[in-house]
């Protein structure tokens, strides 16, 4: 029925880093305090007339000068994004919820070598895939709240061909929502 996809895409969220609708959500809780603090100076040096906000073409510059690697369409399709009043300008927040974006985006790049190295461990014939019955404990261990009918709708959607084994594209999707 319609409610096994939904079932699926709730649970996806919940193990998920990166989907653009975390993205606001994805701001001053995710970031540790220091990393913060660092912003919060980037952004007052760039608010020379202290009004609490800072043209959106600096962004660039203080991720530059952060050290933080960025893709400049990325980061103004961003700007776009989170600039929503057009104003051209960004208060500390909305730069925060922007800057949190490329710092956080990193380590993706650590999750996904992380997720390699988990499918690694149970494709012990180095076939390339595992089967779902594999995935059904790596999951049940990810989330313990999964009851066995939500982790079978899970294996369901993943294993749509029904071969019964999941390759590392398909482990990679499900495990970041992308």
């Amino acid at each position: 029925g319609g409610d096994d996809r939904r079932a699926s895409r709730r649970w996806r969220i919940r193990v998920s880093t990166s989907s653009a609708a975390s993205l606001y959500s994805r701001t001053m809780d995710e970031l540790p305090p220091e990393q913060i603090a660092v912003l919060k100076k980037a952004f007052d040096a760039f608010d020379r007339d202290h009004s609490g906000s800072i043209p959106t073409d600096m962004v660039a510059d203080i991720l530059r000068l952060m050290g933080q690697p960025f893709n400049k369409k990325i980061l103004d399709e961003l700007i776009e994004e989170v600039d929503a009043d057009k104003s051209g300008r960004l208060e500390f927040e909305e730069f925060i919820t922007l800057a949190a974006k490329f710092i956080v985006e990193e380590d993706d790049e650590a999750m996904q070598k992380e997720l390699r190295e988990a499918f690694r461990l149970y494709d012990k014939e180095g076939n390339g895939y595992i089967p779902t019955s594999c995935l059904k404990e790596i999951l049940h261990e990810l989330d313990e709240q999964l009851t066995n009918e939500e982790l079978d709708m899970i294996i369901e959607e993943i294993d749509s061909d029904g071969s019964g084994t999941v390759d590392f594209d398909e482990f990679m999707e499900m495990m970041t929502g992308e």
